[in-house]
């Protein structure tokens, strides 16, 4: 594949990055047009998926390039959808633009899509490239490609803790073990996320307000209405902050089966112990995003990160993929990855 192909496509990528959790229960999908001419000299034009109802990536940028469309290459993170949703074939406003090119980085699995997108557009006489940046998109898009897969979001377990392993002193105290990087990195964690999962335990304990608190200036910042949804397992008491939520109960696999429904694609589980350690031995978890601050308890009496039942011997110890570790302020964060994720 040609280098250049390669460079826009990651803009691509990085324009898709920044609607991270605002489009579900549609992918988040960005798309450069690119004008034929000498590279050096020709402008581009971007486009990202909108919220439910809105352009598709493709057409916001083709809206954005005009004429400039006519002849030009179009690259998209994912194939362009070729049937009737809440919005017109992305394929056949692409080819009323008079695209000559298009690159695509992933094949759409969505049953409405599945290939007819990338055919309906060399029946039309474009040349039609798939692959640039595969594998890069395919970890960008893995809660989506899990939905479609399984029609389940894909879950995220928070936790925070001291080196040893406590989430709070006996008495109950927990605020703050972590510094403030790596709160505001939490917050950013939400912010990708289509809802966070807490237990009635910690709504009680803490009444926490789930939301996104970032500032305006954040590439990240969420305002009052555009806000993950809020989920607690049993019953929200009256006057918690958390308030409006979405009540649910079951176990894990048959809350995730109802997020799956209502076109949630990522789930931030928050907590607590109890609702960690459900998550963790039901299998359901596919990333786990570790804040570790420099402190001890020191002792066993401290809180633990899961409250429940581990494993008996060190045959059953669970064991994922080290995804990344990240220094923040003096903390640490450490995501592991798990289901092959």
């Amino acid at each position: 594949m040609a280098r250049i192909d390669v460079e826009w496509m990651g803009r691509a990528v990085a324009v898709a990055e920044s609607v991270r959790g605002r489009t579900s229960p549609n992918p988040w999908v960005g798309a450069v047009v690119v004008p034929a001419g000498p590279s050096a000299d020709v402008p581009s034009f971007e486009g990202a998926t909108a919220p439910p109802g809105g352009p598709h990536a493709e057409v916001s940028a083709l809206l954005a390039a005009g004429a400039r469309a006519e002849g030009a290459t179009l690259y998209v993170t994912l194939e362009p959808c070729s049937h009737h949703g809440r919005t017109p074939p992305c394929t056949e406003a692409i080819v009323a633009a008079g695209v000559r090119r298009v690159v695509v980085a992933l094949s759409d699995p969505d049953v409405h899509v599945d290939g007819s997108g990338l055919a309906d557009l060399r029946s039309a006489g474009l040349e039609v490239e798939v692959g640039v940046g595969e594998d890069e998109v395919r970890a960008q898009l893995a809660p989506y490609l899990k939905h479609r897969r399984t029609g389940r979001p894909w879950v995220v377990l928070k936790l925070a803790a001291s080196m040893d392993g406590g989430t709070a002193a006996p008495d109950g105290t927990s605020q703050w073990i972590t510094g403030d990087e790596a709160r505001v990195d939490a917050h950013r964690l939400r912010a990708r996320c289509d809802a966070i999962v807490v237990g009635a335990g910690t709504v009680r304990a803490d009444d926490p307000g789930l939301t996104v608190r970032l500032p305006p200036g954040d590439p990240w910042y969420r305002g009052p209405d555009d806000q993950p949804l809020r989920v607690v397992l049993g019953s929200v008491p009256p006057g918690a902050a958390v308030t409006p939520a979405l009540e649910l109960g079951g176990d894990p696999g048959e809350v995730l089966d109802e997020l799956g429904r209502r076109g949630v694609l990522q789930v931030l589980v928050e907590g607590g112990a109890t609702v960690a350690h459900a998550f963790h031995h039901a299998g359901v978890v596919d990333r786990y995003v570790l804040y570790l601050a420099p402190a001890l308890f020191g002792g066993g009496d401290a809180r633990p990160l899961f409250d429940g039942p581990g494993a008996s011997s060190i045959d059953g110890l669970w064991r994922g993929r080290l995804h990344s570790v990240t220094s923040l302020g003096g903390d640490l964060r450490v995501e592991l990855s798990a289901n092959g994720a």
